[in-house]
């Protein structure tokens, strides 16, 4: 299921959509940007995946899908990502920061790299893309939004999850803080701090056992499906939300 029908909310939006291939929430929120009337533009470091993705999506939405391969830690793809979305469309509307690095590491057992990496990808390939995209909605005279992904690990704590949490954090700080800095723009930060959402690459950081566990924390008893969390990005991404800015949302059903 891909969740309820569109409603018109994004018709007409440029918007861009980091790690966007696979069966994730990435390409979720692509799908439902879709349905919700926009044209997007498909990032990933992943240029198979990516490719595939695009094709799928553009069976569905012809005309309204591109795709350009980017990796987040590279200054230089990200200004490739942005500036080649605005080629093709002409103009930038809405940066949806789904680009996120995990692990399952005791702080004792983990190296400077295992530490750095996750915070170039999560953290700081979030504010790459975001100053990049911001850069180019500001030259447009204003307007547009910011849809970061963070997680409810910003908040809660978990064994082995020390340099994922603290990324994910540092993203709900930086959407809090580059909120002020545009609001005079009239540009609009905002993020979804999902808890635990289905998808099939998680068993490579987690064990099945573990997730379940998880699953069975969550007051429905299960994890998220992408789509739910797609949902609630777009209503940020939307003109519904128009007042809202430097938010953190979380999509759980997550209790203590």
């Amino acid at each position: 299921m891909n969740g309820p029908p569109g409603r018109g909310l994004l018709d007409d939006k440029i918007v861009v959509v980091t790690a966007a291939a696979g069966t994730g929430i990435g390409s979720a929120v692509a799908r439902r940007c879709l349905d919700e009337g926009a044209r997007v533009v498909l990032g990933d470091s992943h240029e198979r995946r990516l490719g595939e993705t695009r094709d799928q999506l553009s069976d569905s939405y012809p005309g309204r899908v591109w795709a350009i391969p980017s990796d987040v830690t590279d200054e230089a793809a990200v200004q490739r990502l942005i500036s080649g979305a605005v080629s093709r469309y002409g103009r930038l509307d809405v940066l949806v920061n789904n680009a996120g690095l995990g692990g399952n590491r005791p702080v004792t057992e983990m190296s400077d790299a295992e530490w750095e990496l996750v915070l170039d990808v999560t953290l700081t390939g979030t504010f790459r893309c975001t100053r990049a995209a911001l850069r180019q909605m500001i030259a447009q005279g204003g307007g547009g939004a910011i849809v970061n992904n963070a997680s409810v690990l910003g908040w809660r704590a978990q064994a082995g999850q020390a340099h994922y949490a603290a990324a994910k954090a540092g993203v709900m700080a930086f959407t809090r803080c580059t909120a002020l800095d545009v609001a005079a723009h009239g540009i609009r930060v905002n993020a979804v701090a999902p808890s635990l959402a289905a998808h099939p690459f998680l068993s490579r950081v987690m064990s099945q056992v573990d997730l379940d566990l998880l699953a069975l924390r969550e007051a429905f008893g299960r994890a998220a499906e992408p789509w739910e969390v797609a949902t609630v990005v777009a209503f940020l991404a939307s003109d519904y939300a128009s007042y809202l800015t430097g938010e953190v949302i979380s999509v759980s059903s997550q209790h203590p």
